[in-house]
Order: structure tokens, then sequence, then C-alpha cells
């Protein structure tokens, strides 16, 4: 089973910007498409950002221009740059592959404040 470490996640007030990490000390990350998804409360999970093999990027309309994912390959570790995060954006952030494995991690906690 691929294990993917998420962490990074905290409260901030909206404006505010988070920066999260994803690492697996099993799989060399740039060997797949990843993907950060989120879940807030009474909604499912959600697809955000997607990275390919080859680095292209791609988000879902409510980000774009906000937030960038981008992936370390010396140190197996993909990120999310979450900037002027707004109340919507909270929620837990976790990262899979792309398409996702049925397998999750404990995801890391969001909370954007008014």
């Amino acid at each position: 089973q691929v294990q993917l470490v998420e962490s990074g996640g905290g409260s901030v007030q909206a404006g505010g910007s988070l920066s999260l990490s994803c690492a697996s000390s099993r799989i060399e990350l740039k060997l797949a498409a990843m993907g950060w998804y989120r879940q807030a409360p009474g909604k499912e999970r959600e697809l955000v950002a997607t990275i390919t093999m080859g680095g292209n990027t791609d988000y879902v309309d409510s980000v774009k221009g906000r937030f960038t994912i981008s992936r370390d390959n010396t140190k197996n570790t993909m990120y999310l740059q979450m900037n002027s995060l707004k109340p919507d954006d909270a929620g837990v952030y976790y990262c899979n592959f792309h398409p996702a494995t049925p397998y999750w991690g404990q995801g890391t906690q969001v909370t954007v404040s008014d």
C-alpha cells in the first residue's frame, strides 16, 4: 500500500496563505500524475489541482490564480501553495494519484476564518 503523508494545514484568516506538502517514502512521486483533493464538511471530496509526470498543471476554476501545485523531485515531495484563501477553501486536503486510488491518507485540515 502506497503511503502518502500530507502536512502543512492550519488556521488562517481570509486572504492568508498556507503551503501544503505531500511526501512518500515508498514511491517516487515524479513517476505518476498526482493531485490535491479537498473535502469540506458535508460535501464530497473534490479534485483541486493536478500535476502530470511532465509537470503540466491544472486547477479547478475556483482556485485558479490563487493556488499553485508543484513538485520537488529531489525531495520526493509535492506542494500546494494556497494564497488569497477564502472561507470556501476550508476543508481537509488530501494528496493522491490522479486518477485517485482508493487509498487515502489522513489529510491535513485547512481552516479559513472571515
